[in-house]
C-alpha cells in the first residue's frame, strides 16, 4: 500500500473530508489530493502532524521504503476520463449518456455516505448544474439529473449558463457540488462535464478517481454492497428545482463589482454563441454602456464557429468598423476572454495579466507582488513585468495548476494567454465577463485606451500549431521529432524558445515556436511538424 493509499484509508476510517484534514494539518486540499492520489510527498513535518492525528508511528506510514523511492521517480496516476478540465470527449462517442447518468448516480450518493465525511443520517445532497448551449448539452443535463435524483439527492438546474456563474452559484450558495456541461472553446460536437467543488473549485483528484472506478463498474473502493450503488425509493427519491434565481443573483454580483457608469463607452461583445449570449448583454447594458452584440444566436450548432475568443478576427473588424472603444470575445463557457482595442489590435491573455497586475500594484493588491502565469505565457511579458517590478511564476499549461499555485502561495492574480484570468478575490476560477469589468473599470480610472494600458508589453512573434495525432504521447516521444526540437532550438539560439506539449483536452500535439520574426516562427513550427507527420503520427 503507497502512503497516499495509507493516508486515504486513515481518512475515510476517521470519517474525515480532505477539506477537514487540509484544515488540521494547515495545508491546502490540493496538497491532500496529491498525497492520496500519489503524485507528491507530504513533507517531514506534515507527516509527523498526520501520525498524530491519527495516533500511529511514523514507521507505520513510511515503512514502504520502494513506494517512497518510486514517487520520488516521478510515478502518476494515469485518469481514464477526467483531464485537466473535466471529463471531456465527442458527444456519444466516447462521452455518453449513460457515462453522464453514472456521474450522477456517484455524486448523488457520495455527498450523503461516509466517504466524503458525512454524518449526517437522512442527509438530501444538493447538487446545482448548469449547460452551455450545444445540442448534447441537453441529453447529457437530463442523463446527469436522472442520475442524482435516483441516488436521492436534489437537483438545482441554472439552464443555460457560464462556468463561473455555477462555481459562484456553488460557493455562495453552499452547494455540494456544481456540475458544468461544456467542452469550453471545442467545436458543437464535442462535450464535457466539469465537477466544481463546495468551495466553488475543481474537483479533487482523489474523488474524480472515484467516479472513473464507478463508470468503469470498480465498486471495491466505495464499501457498497451489490453490483451498484443503492437506489433512492419513495420520499427519498430526489427533486429536481428550477434555479434561474442564482444565475440571476451572478448578474447582479458581476454589476456590482463596476464603480463606473459606462454610459460614455462604446463596446462590441462577442458570446461565441455560448453561455455568454444572455448574460454579458445583461451585464454590459445594465451598466450603460453601448453594447454591440455579435455570436449572440445560438442554434446548438454554432458555438464557437467562427466567433468568440477562438475567431477574434471577427470582433476586430466590428469594432474597427463600427468605430468601438473596445472589444471582449468570450469562448463557448465564457471563463475565458480576449480584449480588442479601438484599433482592432489583439490585446491577449499575457496583456491582460499585466494590466491587471500593474492595476493591483498600483492599490497595494498584489499579494507578494507576483502573478501566475503558465510555460506559453510569451517572454516578453516576463520581461515586461520584471521592468514594473513585479514577479512572475510559471505553471504548467491548465487554469487548475495556476489556481493551486495560487491557492498554495496566496497570490491574487494568474491566467493564461489563452484569456483564463483568475482573480482571486473575486473568483475561484477564470472568469471571461468579470476579466472585462475589471479592464474597463481600469480604463475608467486611469482615463487612458485600451491600446494605451497595453502598449509597455513587447510580445516576441508566436505561432503555435496544432496537429491531430494517433498518440500525444508516442509522437512527443518519438527520437527523430525531439532531434528535430534540438534542431530549432539551436537555430532559434537565445533569442527565443520552442515548446512541444500535448492538449489536456483533445488528441492535439501542440508546437509553439517564439523569435524574432514571424516568418521564423512559422518556418520553424514547420520543420518540427512535417517531422510528426512523415513519423506516421498523425491522424489521416
Amino acid at each position: 500500500m503507497t502512503i497516499g493509499e495509507k493516508i486515504s484509508k486513515l481518512r475515510i476510517t476517521a470519517g474525515i473530508s480532505q477539506e477537514q484534514l487540509a484544515e488540521r494539518i494547515s495545508v491546502s486540499r490540493q496538497a491532500v489530493s496529491k498525497w492520496e492520489m500519489d503524485q507528491a510527498l507530504p513533507q517531514i513535518d506534515k507527516v509527523l502532524q498526520i501520525c498524530s492525528l491519527f495516533k500511529i508511528s511514523t514507521d507505520e506510514l513510511l515503512q514502504d521504503k520502494m513506494t517512497i523511492q518510486s514517487l520520488e521517480g516521478g510515478e502518476k496516476r494515469k485518469n481514464r476520463y477526467f483531464g485537466t478540465d473535466g471529463f471531456r470527449g465527442e458527444a456519444n462517442v466516447n462521452l455518453t449518456s449513460m457515462q453522464a447518468y453514472k456521474v450522477g448516480r456517484f455524486l448523488g450518493w457520495y455527498f450523503s455516505s461516509p466517504l466524503c465525511g458525512c454524518t449526517k443520517a437522512n442527509y438530501r445532497p444538493r447538487i446545482v448544474i448548469g449547460k452551455d448551449t450545444r445540442r448534447s448539452s441537453y441529453m447529457l443535463e437530463y442523463s446527469i439529473v436522472a442520475g442524482i435524483t435516483a441516488s436521492g439527492a436534489d437537483a438545482y438546474m441554472l439552464h443555460v449558463t457560464t462556468t463561473p456563474s455555477v462555481s459562484y452559484v456553488t460557493r455562495q450558495d453552499e452547494f455540494d457540488c456544481g456540475i458544468m456541461i461544456t467542452a469550453s472553446h471545442n467545436p458543437f460536437y464535442d462535450n464535457g462535464i466539469k465537477i466544481i467543488s463546495r468551495y466553488g473549485e475543481k474537483l479533487d483528484d482523489t474523488t474524480t478517481a472515484l467516479i472513473e472506478d464507478y463508470i468503469d463498474g470498480d465498486l471495491r473502493e466505495l464499501g457498497v454492497a451489490g453490483d451498484d450503488l443503492p437506489l433512492a425509493h419513495k420520499e427519498r427519491i430526489g427533486c429536481i428545482v428550477d434555479y434561474v434565481s442564482g444565475r440571476n443573483r451572478y448578474v447582479g454580483y458581476l454589476i456590482s463589482l463596476a464603480s463606473h457608469s459606462y454610459k460614455h463607452l462604446k463596446i462590441g461583445l462577442d458570446c461565441a454563441n455560448g453561455a455568454s449570449w444572455m448574460i454579458a448583454k445583461a451585464v454590459f447594458g445594465a451598466l450603460g454602456a453601448q453594447t454591440t452584440v455579435i455570436g449572440a444566436e445560438p442554434d446548438g450548432l454554432n458555438v464557437n464557429s467562427d466567433c468568440g475568443s477562438t475567431h477574434i478576427e471577427r470582433l476586430c473588424n466590428l469594432v474597427r468598423e463600427q468605430h468601438l472603444d473596445i472589444g471582449f470575445a468570450f469562448d463557448g463557457d465564457a471563463d475565458r476572454c480576449l480584449a480588442v482595442d479601438s484599433a482592432g489590435n489583439i490585446v491577449d491573455g499575457d496583456a491582460i495579466m499585466y494590466i491587471l497586475g500593474k492595476r493591483l500594484k498600483s492599490r497595494g493588491m498584489l499579494n507578494s507582488n507576483t502573478v501566475v502565469a503558465t510555460i506559453m505565457s510569451n517572454s516578453g511579458l516576463l520581461k515586461s513585468f520584471e521592468e514594473a517590478g513585479i514577479k512572475c511564476v510559471q505553471t504548467t499549461v491548465g487554469d487548475r495548476f495556476v489556481y493551486e499555485c495560487m491557492q498554495q502561495n496566496d497570490y491574487c492574480l494568474g491566467g493564461e494567454q489563452s484569456g483564463h484570468i483568475i482573480m482571486k478575490k473575486y473568483a475561484t476560477t477564470g472568469d471571461g465577463i468579470l476579466t472585462a469589468i475589471m479592464l474597463t473599470e481600469e480604463m475608467c480610472d486611469s482615463k487612458l485606451s485600451l491600446s494605451e494600458l497595453a502598449e509597455p508589453v513587447k510580445l516576441y512573434p508566436q505561432y503555435m500549431q496544432n496537429i491531430r495525432v494517433k498518440d500525444k504521447n508516442a509522437a512527443l516521444n518519438d527520437k527523430e521529432v525531439l532531434l528535430k526540437k534540438e534542431e530549432v532550438e539551436a537555430l532559434i539560439g537565445g533569442n527565443g524558445r520552442i515548446l512541444l506539449r500535448k492538449s489536456g483536452t483533445e488528441p492535439v500535439v501542440r508546437v509553439m515556436v517564439e523569435c524574432e520574426s514571424e516568418e521564423k516562427c512559422a518556418e520553424y513550427v514547420s520543420l518540427v511538424a512535417q517531422t510528426i507527420v512523415e513519423r506516421g503520427h498523425c491522424v489521416e
